[in-house]
């Protein structure tokens, strides 16, 4: 496709002499060349296709940078890179030494925040209006919540907070689910046209100044918002936390958005613009299954068709997904829960199979947590499927609602270790450290699909008490056939998987993949190392560690979790103090955040691929 009109987009001033019906051209432009660069660089592509026009719109309306837009999670933003100054850079999303997926204030001037884990645009864009008008900067600030931000618990602090505050700020609620409950007719649209404009407006505040601050002015009001809700029935609750309300309207109407924004830019205190969008909006593929294209991986533009690789290993989401439905089967107390991520964390397994026994909270991680925990202590056992880099949201909940009153809580911790192209926002790299400083917990990580399966069988053993959690990455299985029976694995319990005579290698969880590539390499140099697959980081397994310092000259530990607090710390505390006649090597991802790139990169840039091993290794044969 031509895209006339988007080349010649190299800011949002460019959008400024366009007319509603070239917008709508450049918004059809827009699509089309996401689209075609998210087939062969995928990306979060259904949020973004349905957001193209509010993009667009508050660019059109608003003077940015100066004044700020902040977009909830990021997943909404790629129209908003493109018109920014970023449209060759798109082609480079996700990649390394690319655009980051997400808004990143480092990027871009018009990056305002950076987002990448969901419901902070709210308390984000308080912060910066706030910060405004302390210094006497009269700027325009939009928090736009959307892709499910607002079933967050920290979305409504945010609006409590702000309704309170009396800021001047606007909240768009893009609201982008199927069964949207949309206003719709002659009345409503009239009462919107009414509400938003500014001649309304200014006599009403006069009206209200003359009527001032007794009894019969507050009589008048009530009886004003029982009528405006009564066509606005989504006002209430808004209303009495603050805020002006405005909407349904059609968030994919380039023109009325723009009318509407142009109306409420002006109004002062805290107002929100409700308004309703389609996911995938423009490509019929993405509009037909939603869940799906909200990130498709490569798909062919033409046909839609998905392009997956032939005859792939199962995934580690796949194993814990069957095996957790095996389990539950097994015993009734076993029940399952997501914050959003059924499909993701494959848990949709067991709500396909036992639907009244598995839940979905929505994205609200803390929740999810302390749910667990009333269901452990009222006798069920729960496990608690969370992405790594999302249980960072519930540290609290997990220290003062389940370990400190030792309950069973099993966290299948998903996505652990390094994520590819999500980038810094979401690897899982602390959560082998920040889990390892809380008394009560068992802290598991397989090598394989076998040992994930055991694990999680192992954890609903009686031998097992007290909050337990098993990490797994993201992505493909090794390709190994899966015994029909599982086998108990004894809790804290090292395996020595080969013996060597000189250096002992120490890995905790899939990272000893590599380790295992790395000495298939390196021929008769691997008869001097010595490997255990440690499997537990608490409890640990000091005697396997104490005999690796007793028959080797040198310990190198290799972990896919940050080297300060994991199992290089572990080992260390362990060894502090004893004759000192080895030395202690530390392999793992350093003190610094891991930018975008594929999984392959990022190991290596870390130097925990086999080559990095391989090196560290040849450094002391």
């Amino acid at each position: 496709m031509e895209f006339r009109l988007l080349n010649s987009i190299d800011s949002p001033s460019d959008l400024k002499s366009l007319t509603n019906r070239q917008l709508e051209t450049l918004c059809e432009e827009i699509r089309e060349y996401m689209i075609e660069c998210c087939a062969t660089n995928p990306g979060h592509l259904g949020s973004s296709l349905g957001s193209v026009e509010l993009a667009v719109a508050l660019h059109y309306v608003l003077n940015t940078p100066e004044d700020k837009i902040v977009w909830d999670v990021g997943h909404q933003s790629y129209a908003h890179k493109i018109i920014t100054g970023r449209r060759e850079q798109f082609k480079s999303n996700r990649t390394k030494d690319g655009l980051s997926g997400f808004p990143k204030m480092s990027e871009s001037p018009y990056d305002s925040f950076g987002t990448g884990h969901a419901s902070t645009s709210v308390s984000a864009a308080l912060g910066l209006a706030t910060a405004a008008n302390l210094k006497g900067e009269h700027i325009k600030v939009v928090a736009v919540l959307g892709d499910g931000a607002f079933s967050g618990g920290l979305a409504y602090e945010g609006i409590n907070n702000a309704g309170a505050s009396g800021t001047d700020l606007l909240v768009i609620l893009n609201d982008n689910q199927i069964a949207i409950d949309k206003n719709v007719g002659a009345m409503h649209n009239y009462l919107l046209r009414l509400s938003t404009s500014k001649n309304y407006n200014r006599v009403k505040n006069k009206i209200w100044s003359a009527l001032g601050n007794g009894r019969f002015r507050r009589s008048i009001q009530k009886a004003v918002l029982t009528t405006k809700n009564f066509f606005f029935k989504h006002a209430t609750v808004f209303s009495g936390l603050g805020f002006r309300y405005f909407g349904i309207i059609d968030g994919n109407n380039i023109e009325e958005l723009i009318d509407t924004l142009n109306r409420i830019k002006d109004l002062k205190g805290p107002k929100l613009l409700h308004i309703s969008t389609v996911k995938g909006k423009g490509y019929k593929p993405a509009e037909d299954n939603q869940s799906v294209w909200h990130a498709p991986g490569k798909f062919d533009i033409e046909t839609g068709e998905r392009i997956k690789t032939e005859s792939a290993p199962l995934k580690y989401q796949n194993i814990f997904g069957s095996t957790v439905v095996k389990l539950a089967e097994q015993d009734k107390r076993i029940v399952g829960i997501t914050p959003a991520m059924l499909s993701g964390g494959q848990l949709s397994d067991m709500m396909k199979v036992l639907p009244n026994r598995t839940f979905d909270v929505g994205i609200a991680e803390e929740h999810a947590v302390t749910f667990a925990a009333g269901l452990a202590a009222n006798g069920m056992l729960p496990f608690c499927n969370i992405y790594s880099s999302f249980l960072q949201r519930s540290f609290d909940q997990v220290i003062h609602d389940v370990a400190l009153q030792n309950l069973k809580v099993i966290f299948t911790i998903d996505r652990a270790g390094l994520v590819g192209e999500d980038g810094a926002t979401h690897h899982g790299a602390f959560d082998l450290a920040y889990l390892r400083l809380i008394p009560n917990i068992t802290e598991m990580a397989p090598i394989n699909e076998i040992e994930l399966q055991d694990m999680l069988y192992s954890a609903t053993l009686d031998s097992y008490n007290g909050p337990i959690t098993i990490r797994y990455p993201r992505g493909n299985c090794q390709g190994l056939e899966l015994p029909e029976k599982f086998t108990a694995i004894e809790k804290g319990k090292a395996v020595l998987l080969r013996e060597g005579s000189d250096i002992a290698i120490l890995s905790i969880g899939t990272i000893g993949n590599q380790v295992i590539k790395a000495l298939q390499t390196i021929g008769d140099k691997a008869n001097k190392v010595s490997h255990y697959n440690m499997r537990f980081l608490k409890p640990l397994d000091k005697a396997a560690i104490e005999q690796a310092a007793q028959k080797h000259r040198v310990i190198i530990t290799i972990e896919d979790g940050c080297l300060i607090g994991g199992l290089y710390s572990a080992v260390c505390e362990t060894l502090a103090g004893k004759q000192n006649t080895y030395t202690i090597v530390g392999l793992g991802i350093p003190d610094r955040f891991i930018e975008q790139g594929t999984i392959t990169q990022q190991l290596k840039e870390c130097g925990i691929d086999a080559e990095g091993i391989i090196k560290a290794l040849n450094y002391f044969f």
